[in-house]
C-alpha cells in the first residue's frame, strides 16, 4: 500500500515558500548588479590609472557578473515544473553553486597570476582611485554577508554560494588595494624575493581552493542525490516513531534537491484497516512538515503488521502475579512477549506504576504509558468501556479485553487457547 503524498498545511507553506524564493531571486538580481558596477566602475579606473591589478580586478568582476546572470536565470527555472520534469527543477540551484565554484577557481587563478607578474610600467595612483576601490570592497563586504545572512535564512545553496564567492571577492579586491596603496606611497618589499603581493596572493590562493572545494562538493553530493543530513533522517525518525500505530520503521531515505527535502519511508502499522491505515500518514507526513522545514514531499509506504508475537499487558498488585482489580491504580504492569507460533513466552517482566500517585486522570496516563511500550492487548478485569483509557487504547489500535482470571499465568494462558 502507498499513501499519496499530500499538504496538510499546504496553503500557508506554498505562500512562506513563494515569498523565500522571491526573496532569493530578489537578491540574486542585486548580486547581479552590483558585479556589474563593479566590473564597470574598475576598468575605468584601471583605463585612468594603468594598474595591471585594477585590471585583473575589473576582468574578476566582470567574471562574476555573467555568473551573476547564470545564477538569476537558474533561481527562474529551478521553481518551474513540467511534464519531463515534474519533480522541479530544483537541482537547478546546486548546479549553479558548482559552476560559481568553478568560477571562484578560475578568478584564484587570475589573482594569483596577476598578482605574482611584475607591472610592465608605474601606473598612475591618485588618492580618488584608492578611495574608490576601498568603496567596492566595502561593498562587496557587506553584500557577501546579506547573500549568507538570506542564504542560511531560506537554506538557499545558491545565496550562500553566492555570499561565500564575495567573500573570495573581498579578499581579492584586498588585495588589489594593497599593491595600488604600496604603489601610491613609491614602497616596494623584497624580502629574498618574496614580496607583500606574493604572500598575500597566496593566503588569497589557499581561501579560494578552500571556499570553491566547499562549494563543489557540496553541490556535488546533492547532483548525485546524496542523503540528507543524518541529523535530519534522526529528527524524521523520531517523528515517526513517536506515532503509537507505527510498529516498525522498515526504511527511511531522504535527498535533497536546492534547498528543498524529499523523504521517504516504509512503515508497519498496527491495522488493516486502509482508511485508518491513510488518516495516519497523513498525520505523520503533517508533523514531519511541521517540524522540518523546507520538505517539499514525503511518500509513506505502508503495510498492516503481521503479527508474529503478542506484547500483552496486565494490571498486577504484586509482583508474584495477583492480578489488580483496578487500571489504574494497579501497583505494577506484567509486560508479556507471546510468541503466537508455539504459544511460549519470549520475555516476561515486572515493571511499576509510574502514575499511581497521579491525582487527576491517572488512567488516561496509564494508558498512554502503556500505548508508548507498544503493546497490542491490554487484559484488565474492570470494564473500561466508555472511559478515557478505552478511548487511548482505540485511537492507538491497542486491543482492550476482559480477563476473569485472578493470576497472570491465568491470563496468559487465555491468549494460547
Amino acid at each position: 500500500m502507498e499513501d499519496a503524498p499530500v499538504r496538510p498545511d499546504k496553503g500557508n507553506r506554498l505562500i512562506n515558500e513563494r515569498d523565500e524564493t522571491k526573496q532569493i531571486q530578489r537578491v540574486a538580481l542585486y548580486a547581479f548588479l552590483l558585479n556589474l558596477g563593479l566590473a564597470a566602475l574598475k576598468v575605468a579606473l584601471a583605463y585612468v590609472s594603468g594598474s595591471l591589478a585594477v585590471v585583473a580586478s575589473a576582468v574578476d568582476s566582470a567574471t562574476d557578473s555573467v555568473a551573476s546572470l547564470a545564477v538569476l536565470g537558474g533561481l527562474k527555472l529551478s521553481t518551474r515544473k513540467s511534464r519531463t520534469f515534474p519533480y522541479g527543477l530544483y537541482k537547478i540551484e546546486n548546479l549553479i553553486s558548482v559552476i560559481v565554484a568553478i568560477f571562484i577557481f578560475l578568478a584564484g587563478f587570475e589573482i594569483a597570476r596577476k598578482a605574482l607578474s611584475a607591472a610592465e610600467g608605474p601606473p598612475n595612483i591618485t588618492l580618488c582611485i584608492i578611495g574608490w576601490l576601498l568603496a567596492g570592497v566595502l561593498m562587496t563586504f557587506l553584500f557577501g554577508q546579506y547573500a549568507i545572512f538570506v542564504g542560511k535564512r531560506t537554506e538557499s545553496p545558491t545565496l550562500i554560494a553566492e555570499g561565500r564567492h564575495r567573500q573570495v571577492d573581498v579578499l581579492s579586491s584586498i588585495v588589489v588595494l594593497l599593491a595600488v596603496v604600496l604603489h601610491y606611497f613609491g614602497l616596494d618589499v623584497d624580502l629574498f624575493g618574496i614580496t607583500i603581493d606574493h604572500i598575500a596572493a597566496g593566503l588569497v590562493v589557499v581561501f579560494i581552493a578552500h571556499a570553491g572545494w566547499e562549494l563543489l562538493s557540496d553541490g556535488m553530493r546533492v547532483l548525485l542525490d546524496a542523503s540528507v543530513a543524518p541529523d535530519t533522517l534522526i529528527q524524521v525518525r523520531q517523528i515517526i516513531e513517536s506515532e503509537p500505530m507505527v510498529t516498525e520503521v522498515r526504511s527511511l531515505t531522504g535527498r535533497s534537491a536546492g534547498r528543498f527535502r524529499f523523504i521517504e519511508t516504509d512503515l508497519m502499522l498496527r491495522t488493516d484497516d486502509l482508511k485508518k491505515a491513510h488518516t495516519i500518514s497523513h498525520h505523520i507526513e503533517a508533523e514531519i512538515r511541521k517540524q522540518v522545514p523546507h520538505v517539499e514531499r514525503v511518500v509513506i509506504h505502508y503495510e498492516p503488521q503481521v503479527r508474529k508475537y503478542l506484547h500483552i499487558a496486565v494490571p498486577i498488585e504484586d509482583p508474584a502475579g495477583k492480578v489488580s482489580a483496578h487500571f489504574g491504580e494497579a501497583a505494577y504492569f506484567a509486560l508479556v512477549r507471546l510468541c503466537l507460533a508455539d504459544g511460549q513466552i519470549e520475555r516476561q517482566e515486572v515493571v511499576a506504576n509510574p502514575h499511581t500517585k497521579v491525582p487527576k486522570a491517572k488512567g488516561i496516563r496509564v494508558a498512554e504509558w502503556l500505548v508508548n511500550q507498544k503493546v497490542d492487548v491490554v487484559a484488565v478485569k474492570e470494564d473500561l468501556r466508555k472511559k478515557g483509557p478505552a478511548y487511548v487504547f482505540a485511537d492507538a489500535g491497542v486491543e482492550l479485553q476482559i480477563s476473569r482470571g485472578d493470576q497472570l499465568a491465568q491470563v496468559i494462558a487465555s491468549f494460547r487457547k
